[in-house]
């Protein structure tokens, strides 16, 4: 009975977390066209570079699109 409990709530949480994980935004550069977008995972190579102050991780798309428009590099393209 334990195990089933376990194994259930293991496979519950399996579904749950990347559930979560993407209510993360990020504003990032391009590195070669110095464009900046919005994108919902960090970024991992270098083709891109996270430009918001601090490496601010937002919770919604709105909120990057704000930070987006504060970000110098990016309100100067």
């Amino acid at each position: 009975m334990k195990f089933k409990t376990l194994a259930a709530a293991t496979l519950i949480a399996a579904f749950v977390t990347p559930a979560f994980a993407a209510d993360e935004f990020y504003v990032v550069q391009d590195a070669k066209t110095k464009h900046c977008t919005i994108v919902d995972k960090k970024p991992v190579d270098t083709t891109t570079t996270v430009v918001s102050p601090s490496g601010t991780v937002y919770k919604t798309r709105t909120e990057a699109e704000a930070g987006m428009k504060t970000v110098k590099v990016c309100s100067s393209n």
